[in-house]
């Protein structure tokens, strides 16, 4: 096994599109290592944190998608990084990136902080705000079986739980 992953599936969300007390079930930072159970579903809890967000949930237009599929090209280029697949969805983006040995906050930071400024470039984003939700979701990749499974599920594999992509699992690390 390599001592550095080959790539990170990062997924980071819009803001107000999953909260705690879901129906689908959340994670917090108390409960974010691998194999967490998720925060069970809570109406009222989830009416709660809904009635408390600073602004609108934030879903994001075609024409939005675009800029921030753009923004990552653009990103993992300048930054010699090997961006294997991409899904940018509604209401969260999924990426699949080789960086060698930057850390996947950086990377997560960077793609957010670069879609957010590309949105505001073209015109999709006239807010000081940020459209993404604090943290986002960081796993480690070791395994060539590992990437193919991971693009799959970028590309193919939308909905349900996020399946193992290693086989066994190595180090995990989710961060929302």
């Amino acid at each position: 096994m390599p001592d550095i992953p080959l790539a990170y599936l990062i997924t980071f969300r819009c803001y107000g599109t999953w909260l705690h007390g879901d129906e689908r079930g959340s994670i917090d930072r108390h409960q974010n290592q691998h194999q967490s159970p998720y925060i069970v579903p809570n109406p009222n809890w989830h009416t709660y944190n809904l009635r408390h967000l600073k602004h609108a949930p934030v879903t994001l237009t075609d024409l939005q998608r675009v800029s921030v599929e753009s923004a990552i090209h653009e990103t993992c280029g300048f930054r010699n990084w090997e961006l294997k697949a991409i899904n940018v969805r509604t209401n969260h983006v999924h990426t699949l990136v080789s960086t060698g040995l930057l850390k996947p906050e950086r990377v997560l930071n960077a793609l957010k902080a670069n879609a957010t400024r590309q949105l505001r470039q073209d015109g999709h984003w006239p807010h000081l705000r940020t459209p993404w939700a604090d943290g986002g979701s960081m796993r480690y990749i070791w395994t060539d079986v590992g990437i193919e499974r991971a693009m799959d599920y970028v590309v193919n594999g939308q909905g349900g739980e996020i399946p193992e992509f290693d086989n066994p699992p190595i180090r995990y690390r989710e961060r929302y």
